[in-house]
Formats: structure tokens, sequence, C-alpha cells
């Protein structure tokens, strides 16, 4: 077997509708389409047409107990992102995305790595998982 890629990212969550708003307004992801599945418990981030992260609250997906039996639900996902240190994003306009930070009032952690040219940002969505936004080279800043 041969890995192409990563397909997508799944994240577990009991605050599914502040999670869409976090990917939206501070990520620019645009939620989409989740063919076969609840749509009130899961949702799609897109990047333009390329899905990125599927979030599922529990119960949403695997045949797993429905929101509404919560004595068989899987409990509630605990913060942070468990045994996955972060998930790294390549990204343009390093600028805009400090601009966008700030302005949302989003805390952050910024660092260089001189011997690559790469400016890193590093954010939490709303479940504590860790995201790396990684600019090779960007001219903007």
């Amino acid at each position: 077997m041969k890995i192409d890629r990563l397909d997508h990212v799944n994240i577990h969550t009991d605050r599914l509708d502040e999670t869409v708003r976090f990917y939206e307004d501070v990520m620019g992801l645009t939620k989409g389409l989740a063919p076969g599945l609840d749509l009130e418990m899961t949702a799609w981030m897109f990047d333009g047409d390329r899905a990125l992260i599927h979030l599922g609250m529990a119960g949403s997906i695997l045949g797993e107990a429905k929101k509404d039996s919560p004595a068989g639900a899987p409990p509630a996902p605990p913060p942070g992102s468990g045994a996955v240190h972060h998930v790294a994003f390549n990204c343009r306009d390093y600028d805009a995305m400090i601009d966008r930070l700030e302005r949302l009032g989003v805390p952050k952690q910024t660092n260089y790595v001189e011997a690559v040219d790469l400016k890193q940002i590093f954010i939490h969505d709303p479940n504590g998982v860790m995201l790396e936004l990684n600019f090779f080279g960007d001219a903007s800043a």
C-alpha cells in the first residue's frame, strides 16, 4: 500500500456549533454537506472543494449510540488533542492570519524556524486541539 496524503482529521466534540464557528471565522473554512451522516451531530469543514476536518459529536459515527439515548452514548471527549499533539496546515498569507487572530481575540503563539524560512502560528480550537499553521517562505510577513 502507498499513502498519497492525509485525507482529513476527525475531531470529537460536545461543542459542535462553537467548533464550526471557530473553523469558519478563524480558519476561513466553510461548512459543507456530509452525505449519509446525521447533520445535527456532524459537520465537514472544507477549504474550497476539499474536506479537511470532520467534526462529530459522541454517537455520530461508526454505529455509536445516538444523541437521544444518553445511557448508551460514549462520554464527552476530554479537552485537548489526546495522544495527537497537534494538527498542522500549510498556509499562505501570514500577515492576514495574524490580523484575523488579533481582530477576533484568539490567543496565539508564534515561532520562526530560520533554517527553513518557516513562520508558525499555534492556536487552539474550542476543544483544546492545537493547530499549527505553517507559512513557508511567506513573502507577506
